[in-house]
Order: C-alpha cells, then sequence, then structure tokens
C-alpha cells in the first residue's frame, strides 16, 4: 500500500522546476551551463572568439551565440555543445534578436555602422540597412512590425521596419545606448545609456522619449553607475537594469518609473535574464567571473555561481520534460520552450 500511495504523490507533484542558463564568457571562448536544480555548473562547451550576446530558436532546439572576433553568428547543438554551422552576420556582431517569425535574425555590426538581417533557416542575408555609429543594442517588438538598433556613438536609436527592411527613424537617447527592450505589449521601448547614467523610456507611437530614469546610490561615484541590460518582469511591472562597475542592479517600478531597490551583485555586472516564472533573475558579472542569482520578489541576492572568465550575455532554456518556473509540489502545466535571453534575443 505504501508504494501506491508515493507513486499518487509524485504525480500529482508534477515535475520539478529545471532550467539551463546558458552564459557566455568573453575571454575564454567558452559557454557555460548552469542547471537550476542545484545551480550548478553541469558543463561548458566551446564557441568561437569573444562570444557576446546568445538566444534561442523557438524550440529551443538550436543556441545562436555572436562570435564578435570570429565575424560569426554560431548556430550550436545546445544539448551536445557541437558546431551544427556558421551564419553570416556582417563584421563584428555584438547583439541581435530573433523575430517572432523564429527565422529572422537581426544583427547589429559595431564596426561597419550596419544591422545585418539574415534568414537563419536559408542562411543567407536579407538586407544590410545602414544605422548609427557602433551600433551594439538589438530588439525586435512583440508583433514583429518594428526592429531597433541603439548607436553607441551617434547616441541614437535606430527604427527599422521589419517587413520592408528599412530604417525609418531614429531617436536621440543618452550617451553611448547599449541595450533596447520592448514592454510585452510593444507599446513602450526601454533603452539603457551607459556613459549617460540613465535608462531612456521611449513611447513606440510617437518614437519620442517620454521619461529618463537616472540612478544614484549612496557611496557610488556618478562615474561608476553605467546602466547596461535591462530585463522586465513577466507582467510588466518591474524592470531590473544592470548598473555596471557599481556592482549592482536597480528595480524599477515601471508605473512610476521609480527605483525600489539597489541590489549588490558581482563585480561589473554586464546583463540581466529573467527566469520562467518571474520568481528569480540571474546577472553576468564580467570581472568577478560569475553568475548572481536574485529573489525578484524578496529584491536580494541569493547565490553565486563561478562561471569562465568576462561573463557577458545568458539565456535561459527550461530543460526536457520539466515545467518553467514550477516547484516541486506545483500542479503541472505546459513548458514553453523558448528560451529567455540577455544580451541578445526578443
Amino acid at each position: 500500500m505504501i508504494r501506491p500511495a508515493l507513486l499518487v504523490l509524485a504525480l500529482l507533484a508534477g515535475p520539478a522546476r529545471a532550467e539551463e542558463i546558458f552564459v557566455s564568457n568573453e575571454r575564454d571562448n567558452t559557454v557555460s551551463v548552469i542547471d537550476s536544480r542545484d545551480w550548478s555548473v553541469a558543463r561548458t562547451f566551446p564557441v568561437g572568439r569573444r562570444p557576446r550576446g546568445l538566444t534561442f530558436s523557438p524550440d529551443g532546439r538550436r543556441l545562436y551565440v555572436c562570435a564578435s572576433d570570429s565575424d560569426a553568428v554560431q548556430v550550436i547543438d545546445p544539448d551536445t555543445g557541437r558546431l551544427l554551422h556558421d551564419l553570416p552576420s556582417g563584421e563584428d556582431p555584438e547583439q541581435f534578436a530573433l523575430a517572432p517569425d523564429g527565422r529572422t535574425l537581426f544583427i547589429a555590426n559595431e564596426n561597419n555602422a550596419t544591422t545585418t538581417v539574415v534568414d537563419a533557416e536559408a542562411r543567407r542575408v536579407l538586407a544590410q540597412i545602414d544605422v548609427g555609429i557602433e551600433p551594439e543594442g538589438m530588439a525586435v517588438s512583440p508583433d514583429g512590425a518594428l526592429a531597433v538598433t541603439t548607436s553607441e556613438t551617434t547616441n541614437m536609436v535606430h527604427w527599422i521596419d521589419a517587413r520592408t527592411l528599412q530604417a525609418i527613424d531614429a531617436t536621440p537617447v543618452g550617451q553611448r545606448p547599449r541595450h533596447a527592450e520592448f514592454t510585452r505589449d510593444g507599446r513602450t521601448l526601454w533603452v539603457s545609456s551607459e556613459i549617460g547614467g540613465t535608462v531612456s523610456v521611449i513611447d513606440v507611437a510617437t518614437r519620442q522619449v517620454v521619461e529618463t530614469i537616472a540612478f544614484e546610490i549612496k557611496g557610488i561615484s556618478a562615474d561608476r553607475i553605467q546602466p547596461v541590460g535591462i530585463a522586465l518582469t513577466e507582467d510588466g511591472a518591474t524592470a531590473f537594469v544592470a548598473l555596471g562597475p557599481s556592482d549592482r542592479v536597480a528595480a524599477i517600478d515601471t508605473r512610476t518609473r521609480t527605483v525600489t531597490a539597489y541590489i549588490l551583485v558581482g563585480r561589473r555586472v554586464w546583463h540581466v535574464a529573467m527566469l520562467p516564472g518571474g520568481r528569480e533573475l540571474v546577472t553576468t558579472n564580467g570581472v568577478s567571473g560569475d553568475v548572481t542569482v536574485i529573489d525578484a520578489a524578496a529584491l536580494k541576492a541569493v547565490r553565486s555561481v563561478k562561471v569562465g572568465r568576462y561573463p557577458w550575455g545568458a539565456a535561459v532554456r527550461p530543460k526536457a520534460g520539466a515545467t518553467p518556473g514550477a516547484t516541486p509540489g506545483a500542479a503541472p502545466g505546459a513548458a514553453r520552450p523558448e528560451g529567455r535571453t540577455a544580451g541578445g534575443g526578443e
């Protein structure tokens, strides 16, 4: 009688949560894979030179990696770490964004001031679009109608019609814009400005800045507060912003657009990525060579995981057979295969 009872309890409990966090190590030319069940590095595999942005195909079966110094976007089997093939990427790919169609990849090319658009299935370039000097950040709107590139030297957000593949507008922002993130409803775009020390909130309909958010941390000089990566919670209520050499992540109430907390993490935090369900997020800390795990509700760091040298970007993928964001004892639900990214991706 005991064994059937245990079996019933196991079935009621459903699958435990389990995600894999893929982290690009810029100095090691590797990707580390963290298992969220015990927060250990499960494996590490080699990639091209100076990996930065990374994201998943919608089914989670392919990992795209910007190998900046190899001038390639590499397509990798995430289960084995095996290189499948390279995509044409343009010179010095930094970040990229995969459109909702799952095959159109928009790539920021820092060295030649262009955005390269690639059909990832056909492995061919669809267009190269002139943008500002030193483009880095890249995002595609949730409806797939717009793409944006941030140019670090021109200090602008460049708007691209994703259907005609033509540049249509530009919005001035703070100095050295690095990362762009659309809200889930597509109405607002958040853009970090590293040297300007601000985040610009842009109304997508008018393409005008409607709010500029600044940061002030007691005991930290203003020149060390350098916003880069941005991640929004699934409900859109909170934005988390990596603040570079201040070693902090800011939590922002998106309704009031005010900072509610500064969270101490590792040294030189580059990017942030939300885990499915929104209970936790991870940061990539370049100088300390680790990943910090943050409790999103408590707004505090709960652990750190050592990875390679100079971790830069992160992408999250639910493990096969697991329910993303679930906890042991929770009712089973349908897993979403797509990954969450930081430093590249949607």
